[in-house]
């Protein structure tokens, strides 16, 4: 796995000791195939490995992200997740404010449109993240009357 080898290089520069709790954390983030939380990630690693604590996991989503490896994302509810970001290709997310349900998707256009307007006002772009907040089909399918398809969205859009 090549994460573990940027993970692995990552502690040996920094000083830090490598564990075998770090690899089971790391292969079990790498499997997930979704953004997860740190209190997801930590049920997920603890239903297989009871002795690996809260803490543990969460530090090593740090150094994760620290070695880039992770990236932590906030989609709009308060709620810190991480997606996988090392050798993977660009992407944005569409996001329901109801559900939470996230869709990762990639645009050409959009992305030549963002470096027109960078362009176009003098900015030379060193990177982006666009999240997309609405309701997704099923919320939005939702009877008028449903208490689910009233609640506001978690993230407005700022004017």
């Amino acid at each position: 796995m090549k994460e573990l080898d940027i993970l692995n290089r990552y502690l040996i520069e920094n000083g830090l000791n490598k564990t075998v709790q770090r690899e089971i954390i790391l292969a079990e983030f790498m499997s997930a195939g979704k953004h997860l939380t740190a209190q997801e990630l930590s049920e997920t690693v603890r239903s297989r490995h009871p002795s690996l604590g809260h803490v543990t996991v969460f530090r090593a989503l740090k150094l994760f992200v620290d070695a880039g490896i992770a990236r932590a994302l906030e989609l709009g509810d308060g709620t810190t997740r991480y997606e996988h970001c090392y050798a993977c290709s660009h992407h944005d997310h569409l996001i329901c404010g109801v559900c939470g349900k996230t869709v990762e998707f990639c645009s050409h256009e959009i992305e030549r449109l963002q470096e027109e307007l960078a362009k176009k006002h003098g900015f030379a772009l060193t990177g982006h993240r666009m999240d997309l907040f609405g309701r997704c089909a099923e919320c939005a399918a939702k009877p008028p009357d449903d208490p689910e398809r009233r609640r506001p969205l978690k993230k407005n859009r700022e004017a």
